[in-house]
């Protein structure tokens, strides 16, 4: 029985760290990735061995792949809370609402507006880039002020320049300089 348990707790353990190394590999931050593999590697062979010595039970086998759904579960839940990364979003409206823009833009937003011909009328086409970690915080805010807008999100894998680049240096240079004092 005490090995049923240790072999669920190892997957719980072992799949989010097995999420967490792919998406650092993914955005490209190599030493997290390399020291996620490690543990990775570790558990897996730790918990693979105890399922595949001596006798092979059912049982084990069953908790083995059990333990690794639920593992996919709470590493997609923690992978959520993590929000690395930026996102963008494209947000279509019926109609210019500088109320909107102008909101976004004082809450910190880079917006562009492009504007663009639909099957019958003139559209509207925000394009934001932000955090991931504010990705709700935006999408609230658009709500608020366009209930019926179209909202596609989608993450970015490289950008250069712009003026979230721009802000987000005069936020390092102010925490820089706030340290020094």
């Amino acid at each position: 029985m005490s090995s049923i348990l240790l072999i669920f707790l190892l997957q719980i353990i072992l799949v989010p760290i097995l999420s967490l190394r792919i998406i650092f590999v993914v955005k490209n931050m190599s030493i997290p990735a390399s020291i996620f593999g490690f543990i990775e590697a570790l558990i897996y062979v730790f918990g693979l061995s105890i399922v595949l010595s001596g006798e092979q039970s059912i049982a084990e086998m069953l908790v083995y792949a059990l333990g690794f759904g639920a593992g996919i579960y709470l590493g997609g839940y923690i992978e959520n809370k993590l929000a690395l990364g930026y996102t963008t979003l494209t947000v279509n409206l019926m109609n210019k609402n500088m109320d909107l823009v102008s909101n976004l833009r004082e809450s910190g937003f880079g917006v562009t507006i492009f504007e663009g011909m639909g099957k019958e009328s003139v559209r509207y086409q925000l394009q934001i880039l932000t955090e991931r970690n504010v990705e709700e915080k935006l999408i609230n805010i658009i709500e608020q002020y366009e209930p019926n807008s179209f909202i596609i999100s989608y993450e970015p894998r490289k950008f250069k320049g712009g003026y979230l680049l721009k802000s987000m240096k005069k936020q390092l240079k102010r925490k820089a300089n706030h340290i020094e004092k």
